[in-house]
């Protein structure tokens, strides 16, 4: 999601592995997010949960809202007051939905971005949200955005089943910001992995997905730091001194020389990039 509004991203869009989606807006009733994920949550199809929502709802003409069922069942509802320009375009599997836009192509550009884009989900989600800011976006200009991705089926660890949950709260670029912190959240969860398959034993996966992380954001100094570390112990000393050599802050020499004094880091390797 986009709006000019603070934080919009906190009430807009809602998410649960095997129930389904909620996006709620317009003049916004957050409820219908988690009395959404309920109704579904207890068997109601996407279009059955919105339209008991929106029948109870004396506000229904100013509210706009969607709903996908874990079964990919769609259901939308743009209200006869919503502010124009407003109104939505269902397809397979998902609902694109825009008002106070300044013209109203923007929820069929949505479509055509969403199902033209290749690759992941989450790159196509910012594609649509891309192709509404290119026809004019909200009328009002921007603010703030979001995103949201769960995963299909509950993994049963609650903090595992979000993807993605990034939110831009305040900024002049919205979409760019939002943009430039998914890459981000995709590269520490390279790390994320390569520290696991560490853990395995395989250390070689881990390098190869330290280098993944690397290539894009080798300029972050925390994946610079433990990406060294793990270089380090498959033998790339070079490349791993030249990571320690481009973080200017002091705390992270002196880290490694406490991890090499409290046993953290095995002495031979913190001796390679020079500490201990």
């Amino acid at each position: 999601m986009q709006s000019h509004w603070f934080a919009a991203g906190n009430g807009v869009i809602w998410a649960e592995p095997g129930v389904g989606v909620v996006a709620t807006q317009a003049l916004l009733d957050e409820s219908y997010g988690p009395l959404g994920l309920d109704l579904m949550r207890g068997g109601k199809t996407a279009e059955e949960s919105l339209r008991a929502l929106v029948e109870v709802d004396g506000g229904r003409d100013d509210r706009q809202a969607a709903m996908i069922d874990a079964r990919g069942r769609v259901a939308a509802h743009t209200g006869a007051k919503c502010l124009h320009a407003a109104g939505h375009r269902t397809g397979d599997g998902f609902s694109c939905q825009a008002n106070m836009m300044l013209n109203d192509t923007v929820w069929e550009a949505m479509h055509d971005a969403f199902t033209s884009t290749p690759g992941d989900l989450v790159h196509r989600l910012l594609a649509a949200l891309d192709a509404a800011e290119a026809e004019g976006g909200d009328i009002r200009g921007r603010q703030a955005a979001g995103i949201l991705v769960v995963r299909a089926e509950p993994t049963g660890q609650r903090w595992r089943d979000r993807v993605i949950d990034v939110r831009v709260d305040d900024h002049p670029e919205p979409l760019a910001e939002l943009r430039r912190l998914v890459e981000l959240k995709l590269a520490y969860d390279l790390m994320e992995r390569a520290d696991q398959l560490e853990l395995a034993g395989d250390l070689d996966g881990a390098v190869a997905e330290y280098r993944a992380a690397l290539a894009t954001h080798g300029d972050v100094p925390e994946l610079a730091f433990w990406g060294a570390i793990t270089l380090a112990k498959g033998g790339a000393t070079e490349e791993a001194r030249d990571l320690l050599s481009g973080l200017s802050h002091p705390g992270w020499a002196e880290l490694l020389r406490r991890m090499v004094a409290d046993g953290s880091l095995d002495p031979p390797v913190g001796k390679l990039l020079g500490s201990g």
